[in-house]
């Protein structure tokens, strides 16, 4: 059974009246459904684990046998302020994909994971490489929310793994405040960053979405100021306006996780 598409599910939230109609909007799930349509039509490749001769010496000397690129279907990269619904979109075309060889990350924990296969790989001559075919080997669809670098390391890791990510036929969609070129401003050694935004732009169409409704100012307008008493009640209204603006209910965690250590959960 073929899963609704982006512009269906869309649609049909216009239909039950969480979103109003907004042409930018509009446009992005547009380029989303013709990515969504493109990968339905592109059959997945399995990352090659090379078992040749060849291969099995150069493991023994410590090299690996360069990789045969693999076109990817081109992405989207959307960005703008706060509000805009950029998240609703990508969410929207992640829910499309089927199967499961898809990821939807907060960029920051993306980077996590990278960090944390990096420290398997000490000694290696080419690790980034080795990390790409780890993500290949899950998933042909990254979904990354929030895209944002302010860490030189993750800046100078950035450069090739994005390249390596690609060259092996992943499709990215991501979401972000600003423009690609922006990314990284200002920061130290930022020529070595430089490639990975020439690969967002060589393999992700780059669209604006600052015009149309800002769905969380329009949700904040319209919202009581004052809520009291604090009883059941306040607190219904306050879980429904959590609802609307983050777009999922509250997770009820006694702890959060944060670089592992275990913090108690302050709560709201």
């Amino acid at each position: 059974m073929q899963s609704l598409s982006p512009t269906s599910r869309y649609l049909s939230s216009l239909k039950e009246g969480s979103h109003q109609p907004d042409d930018v909007q509009r446009e992005a799930v547009s380029r989303l459904d013709t990515i969504y349509q493109e990968l339905q039509n592109k059959p997945s490749v399995a990352p090659q684990t090379g078992g040749g001769l060849r291969a099995k010496f150069g493991k023994l000397l410590g090299k690996r046998e360069p990789v045969a690129e693999t076109a990817a279907v081109r992405g989207l990269y959307m960005w703008g302020g706060v509000g805009r619904g950029k998240t609703w979109l990508m969410d929207l075309f992640y829910q499309s994909l089927p199967g499961e060889r898809k990821q939807r990350l907060h960029f920051h924990r993306f980077m996590l994971r990278v960090h944390e296969e990096l420290t398997t790989l000490q000694g290696h001559s080419d690790p980034l490489e080795i990390v790409a075919d780890r993500f290949k080997a899950e998933t042909d669809v990254l979904c990354f929310d929030e895209f944002f670098v302010s860490d030189i390391t993750d800046a100078m890791l950035l450069g090739g793994l994005m390249k390596a990510l690609f060259a092996r036929g992943i499709t990215l969609v991501a979401t972000s405040n600003i423009l690609p070129d922006e990314l990284y401003r200002n920061g130290l050694q930022r020529a070595r960053f430089l490639p990975a935004i020439d690969a967002i732009k060589q393999h992700c169409d780059v669209m604006n979405v600052d015009a149309g409704i800002d769905y969380r100012l329009r949700t904040l307008t319209q919202a009581h100021l004052w809520l009291s008493p604090l009883n059941a009640e306040t607190q219904q209204q306050m879980d429904k306006l959590w609802l609307a603006l983050a777009g999922a209910k509250r997770e009820q965690m006694p702890t959060l996780e944060i670089n592992h250590p275990p913090a108690a959960d302050a709560g709201r």
